[in-house]
């Protein structure tokens, strides 16, 4: 079906054509039997798929990444068309409206996509309103959360706090994301100082929202690809000491090497797509290699295939996010990804999600 829509969908401006998907699943989910059409359309189940991480049950492990659904509007109809679980976000303590547009652009001959968004959202207390029904789904729901455009770099953690109070009750799980590009001096905190001081916080944070009863919640860090190995291994290990529970691996990339569409390419922000697989599966190699099942890994970046995924776990990522090839391939793409995933899986004598992960090292 999609490839018949694709043509039209790829006529419209980029960031209308997410409008519309979003309008799309809301309505799929406030009609009756929406979210039925949807399953019997695109769901996918497999048990042999499930696997718990942090005491949490994923029904399988494609995800979609931070990005499309910013305000937690329609993750609940996205259960319905194969994803594991969903992270919505990046949200911000203040609503913000992003980057001036235009501002996302796609590389057709690449199958990428150049965005600039700037964590465009509506804001803490909105979002909560919105994911107060996050238990009615039996998938999980991550919330990736970020600092204003305004706050200064010396006073982000508290902006990281504000988010942490609000949308606690209402998370999976949470990731951390000071690796976008999209927002002025943000990478910045991915230095060791800055970086230790964001997370001591954040995770003093959580430890006094659970001292007054509530539920432990995994904090994961998101890193950027355009790191040197020794500077993802100071991340990594600060990471470790400062009790994050997982890693994201790995958010847009401001390279732009392989790019097909030079003048295109020259457009800033950060790059999705196919040419950011290879370093993505390179840095969840790496990190897996230096912290084995001590965090685990969520994978990111470029995955289209289920070989893609394979790869991906057997690397080391206990799950994985897609993003830019849900727009290339449409709603079918984790439904897709998960079959074949599994056909590898009995290929190689797999019985279990949980055995591929690593099988490489």
């Amino acid at each position: 079906m999609y490839k018949h829509l694709k043509k039209w969908v790829f006529k419209m401006d980029p960031e209308k054509a997410h409008e519309n998907a979003i309008m799309g699943l809301k309505l799929a989910d406030s009609v009756p039997l929406g979210n039925k059409v949807l399953d019997s359309l695109y769901g996918y189940k497999n048990p042999h798929l499930a696997n718990k991480v942090w005491d949490i049950v994923f029904p399988n492990p494609v995800g979609l990444a931070a990005g499309f659904d910013k305000n937690a509007e329609v993750y609940r109809p996205l259960a319905h068309v194969g994803f594991g679980h969903v992270e919505v976000g990046t949200i911000t303590p203040l609503a913000q409206p992003g980057n001036d547009k235009p501002r996302l652009f796609r590389l057709v001959e690449d199958d990428a996509i150049i965005n600039r968004m700037g964590f465009n959202n509506s804001g803490t207390q909105i979002v909560a309103k919105n994911l107060a029904h996050y238990q009615d789904t039996a998938m999980p729901v991550g919330i990736n959360i970020g600092k204003n455009k305004l706050t200064p770099n010396e006073k982000a953690a508290s902006d990281y706090e504000k988010c942490l109070e609000a949308l606690y009750p209402y998370g999976h799980y949470f990731g951390i994301n000071v690796s976008s590009p999209n927002t002025p001096n943000l990478r910045d905190l991915q230095q060791v100082d800055s970086l230790r001081h964001l997370l001591r916080t954040i995770r003093q944070k959580a430890d006094e929202l659970e001292k007054n009863g509530a539920k432990r919640k995994p904090i994961l860090l998101k890193v950027a690809p355009d790191m040197s190995d020794e500077q993802m291994k100071d991340v990594v290990q600060v990471a470790l000491e400062e009790g994050m529970d997982g890693l994201i691996a790995t958010n847009t990339t401001l390279s732009r090497e392989h790019v097909t569409n030079r003048q295109l390419a020259e457009q800033t922000g950060g790059l999705s797509g196919p040419m950011l697989f290879p370093r993505a599966l390179e840095v969840v190699r790496d990190i897996y290699q230096e912290v084995g099942d001590k965090l685990p890994i969520i994978g990111v970046g470029g995955i289209f295939t289920g070989d893609d995924a394979y790869r991906m776990m057997r690397a080391g990522a206990s799950m994985v996010q897609i993003y830019t090839s849900m727009i290339y391939i449409g709603p079918g793409a984790p439904g897709e990804i998960n079959a074949r995933l599994y056909q590898l899986m009995k290929q190689d004598g797999f019985d279990k999600v949980s055995q591929i992960i690593g099988a490489d090292r």
